[in-house]
C-alpha cells in the first residue's frame, strides 16, 4: 500500500484500521517493555556516573583527576560512536548477559548502554549548576561531602535533571525503533518488516504516528514534573 496504488486517504484510514493496531499492539508492548527497563538501568547508572564526574572533578568535593579524566575520556569514547554501531558492538555482551544475541532483552543493554554516558553528562552538567556558594557554606559548617551531595547537590539540581531525563527517556525510545533492525521486535521491527519492506505505507504511518505519542507523554510528563519541583520551592 504505496502513495503510487492507493490514495492518502486510503492510506490514512487504513493506518488507523483495527487490522494495523492488531499487529501494532504486541510490538507496542514489547517496545514498552524494553523502554522501562532500559530507561531504569539508564536512570540509575547515570546518575552515579554523573554523581562520581562531579566529585572527582578537580574543583569537585573529592578530587581525583585521574580518575576524573580517565572516567570522562570513556565517557566521551561512548558518546562519539553513532547509535547503529554501539548496538552492533554491545550485542556480544548482550549475548553474553542474556544467552541471545537478539530480542527485547539482548537490546536493552544495548540501549542502556548507549544512553547511559549521554545521561551521565546530563546529569554532570545538572549538578553543576549547583551555586558554588551554598555548596562551601556547607563545608564550612563541616558536613560531610556525600551528605552534601545527597542532601544539598542533588536535591537543588532535580528539576534540572528531570529535565534531562526526559531527554534521555526520549533518546531511548527513538533507539527502539532503530534496534527492530537488529531483531529485538518492538515497534521498530513493525516499521522495518512492514512498513518498509512490505511497502506497506499505512503500517509505517502508524508506527511513526506511536512514537510521535510516546515522545510527547514523556515530554509533558519530565516538563510537568520538573515544574512541580520548582512549584513546590516556591520558584515558579
Amino acid at each position: 500500500m504505496t502513495f503510487y496504488t492507493h490514495s492518502f486517504t486510503e492510506i490514512i484510514k487504513s493506518a488507523f484500521s483495527a487490522e494495523t493496531w492488531r499487529l501494532l499492539f504486541p510490538a507496542l508492548i514489547s517496545t514498552l517493555y524494553m523502554v522501562g527497563i532500559a530507561t531504569i538501568l539508564t536512570l540509575i547508572v547515570g546518575l552515579i556516573l554523573g554523581a562520581i564526574l562531579v566529585m572527582t572533578d578537580k574543583d569537585g568535593l573529592t578530587p581525583i583527576p585521574f580518575l576524573n579524566r580517565i572516567l570522562g575520556a570513556v565517557i566521551n569514547a561512548l558518546r562519539s560512536l553513532p547509535s547503529m554501531i554501539m548496538i552492533i558492538l554491545t550485542l556480544p555482551l548482550a549475548r553474553l548477559i542474556t544467552g541471545k544475541g537478539y530480542g527485547a532483552n539482548a537490546c536493552i543493554i544495548a540501549l542502556a548502554i548507549s544512553c547511559i554516558p549521554m545521561y551521565a553528562r546530563l546529569v554532570e552538567n545538572s549538578l553543576l549548576e549547583v551555586d558554588k556558594g551554598k555548596i562551601e557554606a556547607a563545608k564550612s559548617m563541616g558536613i560531610d561531602n556525600f551528605k552534601i551531595l545527597f542532601t544539598l547537590i542533588l536535591p537543588e539540581s532535580l528539576p534540572s535533571i528531570v529535565r534531562s531525563f526526559t531527554v534521555a527517556v526520549i533518546a531511548i525510545i527513538s533507539m527502539t525503533a532503530l534496534a527492530g533492525s537488529f531483531g529485538a521486535g518492538g515497534i521498530g521491527n513493525i516499521a522495518i518488516q512492514y512498513g518498509f519492506n512490505r511497502f506497506r505505507y499505512d503500517i509505517l504511518i502508524a508506527t511513526v504516528f506511536v512514537l510521535i505519542i510516546f515522545a510527547q507523554i514523556v515530554q509533558m510528563a519530565g516538563d510537568f514534573g520538573a515544574k512541580l519541583i520548582l512549584k513546590k520551592r516556591h520558584l515558579l
